[in-house]
Formats: C-alpha cells, sequence, structure tokens
C-alpha cells in the first residue's frame, strides 16, 4: 500500500494532520476515519491492514487537541468544532477520491463525531459506521463531578484535568495494546469542563435526533465496553428510522474492537455490509 501524510486547514484556521493508506490498483471505495478520545489516527492500522489491500482507500486525521494535531489537550470549545473539522476533512478525501463512495467510520467519540455528523450533513457521504459509539458513558459520575464540572465549565472551560475513570486495561483483552496504549506518547488522558460537558450534550442531542438519521447505517460495538455504555447503543439504534441500518455486537469484547482479540470477526461482518454498497 501506499502511505502518505500531510495537513489542511480547520475553518479556524488550525493544520489538521491527516494521513492516507492507498491500494495499489484504483480503489473500489474509500473509507474516512475518525477516531475516538485522547487517541489518534495511528492507532487504525488493524482496520487500514485488514481493508486496504482488499481495494478500499483509508484517510484518517487527528482532532484538535489529539496527536500530532495542535490545540490543547482533551479540549474543545464547542463540539460543533469537530463537526467543522471533519467536515473539511471529507472536502479533502472527496477532492482525492472524487469518484469513490465514501464511508465515515468512527470510533468511540469519533463515533459520536460521525454520527451526529451523518445526522447534520447526509449529503457528504454515502454511508456511516459507527465502532463502539460513545453515546454514553459507562462509568457513571457522582452529582458532584457533574455539577462542579458544569460550574468550571462556565469558569474555567478550559482547566485541564487528568481522567482518571479511563483504564487502558478496559481498551482490550490483547496485553499488547495495553502495553501499546500505556506507551504510546501521541495518546493523552486530559479531560478539560468544558470538553466534558459539550460531550454529555452531543450525546444528548444524538439520542434526541436518532430518526433523523438519513443514511445507510452500520454499528458495530462491545458488549463487554467498561467505557462507553453499552445499552445506549442499541437504544440509538432503535429510534433511527432509515430503512437501511444494521447493527452487531461483540458480547464479551472489550470497547477498542478494532483491537481486540478477535477483531477479524468485526472486520469481516464490515466487509460483508460492505459489499451490498460499494
Amino acid at each position: 500500500m501506499n502511505h502518505s501524510e500531510g495537513t489542511f486547514k480547520s475553518v479556524d484556521g488550525l493544520d489538521l494532520f491527516y494521513q492516507a493508506w492507498l491500494p495499489e490498483e484504483p480503489p473500489k471505495a474509500t473509507f474516512a476515519i475518525v477516531h475516538g478520545y485522547g487517541e489518534h489516527s495511528g492507532r487504525y492500522l488493524n482496520p487500514v491492514e485488514y481493508f486496504v489491500p482488499r481495494g478500499y482507500a483509508a484517510y484518517a486525521f487527528d482532532h484538535r487537541g489529539h496527536g500530532r494535531s495542535p490545540g490543547d489537550r482533551g479540549h474543545v470549545n464547542r463540539f460543533s468544532e469537530y463537526l467543522a473539522d471533519v467536515q473539511e476533512f471529507l472536502k479533502l478525501v472527496r477532492a482525492a477520491q472524487p469518484d469513490r463512495k465514501l464511508f465515515l467510520m468512527g470510533h468511540s467519540m469519533g463515533g459520536l463525531v460521525s454520527l451526529m455528523y451523518a445526522i447534520h450533513h447526509p449529503q457528504d457521504m454515502d454511508a456511516v459506521i459507527a465502532s463502539s459509539p460513545f453515546l454514553g458513558i459507562a462509568v457513571k459520575a457522582t452529582g458532584w463531578k457533574v455539577a462542579l464540572a458544569r460550574t468550571l465549565s462556565n469558569i474555567l472551560p478550559a482547566f485541564s484535568m487528568a481522567n482518571t475513570d479511563l483504564h487502558s486495561e478496559d481498551l482490550s483483552h490483547d496485553p499488547d495494546v495495553v502495553s501499546a496504549a500505556e506507551q504510546d506518547m501521541q495518546s493523552h488522558r486530559k479531560i478539560t469542563p468544558r470538553w466534558f460537558t459539550e460531550t454529555v450534550a452531543a450525546q444528548a442531542s444524538a439520542l434526541e435526533h436518532a430518526a433523523e438519521l438519513q443514511v445507510p447505517l452500520l454499528i458495530v460495538y462491545a458488549g463487554g465496553d467498561k467505557i462507553a455504555d453499552a445499552n445506549v447503543t442499541p437504544l440509538f439504534f432503535e429510534r433511527v428510522a432509515h430503512p437501511d441500518k444494521t447493527i452487531h455486537v461483540y458480547k464479551d469484547y472489550y470497547h477498542e474492537i478494532f483491537n481486540e482479540l478477535g477483531k477479524e470477526a468485526v472486520f469481516k461482518d464490515i466487509e460483508e455490509w460492505l459489499a451490498g454498497r460499494v
């Protein structure tokens, strides 16, 4: 495969990092990958190495405040900034692959971003794939923590704190994945009050507007998730009114199903779903 890197401009002038992987032959379709909170595009080599040799192009970028992109770690002023960044990213992908079907694929927070984007901008993609979407928080914050976060969101929105509720061992059963996550210098565990309040509001909005989703949908999610609330995902799915929708749950998998033991089963299900849509 052919690999390249570059940057693109956000609407507010940030140089956001992206990378692309292309098959040797002209691609039959394109993935636009949106990563999760605290991580970066470089952690998606497993789906890249599965799908690119099978004829798909893959593009991924680092969110603002993540990976090799600029911005305060783990901070966002408004959740809509993530959506605006995806819009600029998809312009880049469409320009590079104008004649290919485009599948927006997001994991965790990236799944929430992708679903929100698909609800509001269905014309920009051919379908959306959400992996363990962060539609709810598995570890419920205590009432005083939520109240404090809401207060700080107004007076100290960018106050940076360590996210002590996120544990590497909850990402995957694969010890190599856990070890790599612990040592990954491009990942972070920072969180700000504004990021928390904006993300919770986005989760509520996604559920409220799920029926408005007007593109084909595939959801693949972890049944043993300790990070994203696995009970909310089927609720979102049920509310989607579009007839072309599919959901798969992987009963004992942890959050990062693309990095889990048995990830090949996930990729096979995605591949079979794509077969009738490329």
